[in-house]
């Protein structure tokens, strides 16, 4: 399996996740039982991607929360776009995914799965956070 659609499956999970507010081992073996996963280098991907993104949830949270315009809040962000957010932070900042490519990657599901305005959000969003967080000096 190619690792763009690792990644849709990624976000597919984390988003389940954000919504059920239910991150833990049960939650993840029903996902990959599910959607019928046994590819164990996918598995391991997800995994994790979710044990990350738990492990490091204050800071990504935090990132996120810094860079919002005024009056904004993480829970004002639509869950599809918060879990596409997390993600491309996790690989950016944890997982060391050249920013170019996380970012596109997450911009692309955001049109795919996310309301109009989503991809060039997340794009600003991210963009702050590659300057910010000096990851722009990997090219």
């Amino acid at each position: 399996m190619q690792r763009t659609a690792m990644r849709e499956l990624a976000f597919k999970l984390v988003y389940e996740i954000e919504v059920q507010k239910e991150n833990n081992e049960e939650h993840i073996q029903i996902f990959l039982e599910n959607n019928e996963i046994t590819d164990e280098k996918v598995i391991e991907y997800l995994t994790n991607v979710i044990n990350g993104l738990k492990a490091n949830e204050v800071e990504i949270d935090e990132l996120i929360s810094k860079n919002l315009k005024e009056n904004w809040s993480l829970s004002r962000i639509p869950k599809i776009t918060l879990s596409l957010l997390k993600l491309a932070i996790f690989e950016m900042v944890y997982a060391k995914i050249p920013y170019k490519v996380a970012i596109n990657e997450v911009v692309e599901l955001a049109k795919k799965y996310a309301d109009e305005v989503a991809p060039t959000f997340i794009n600003g969003i991210l963009a702050s956070i590659v300057k910010e967080k000096c990851l722009d000096k990997e090219d």
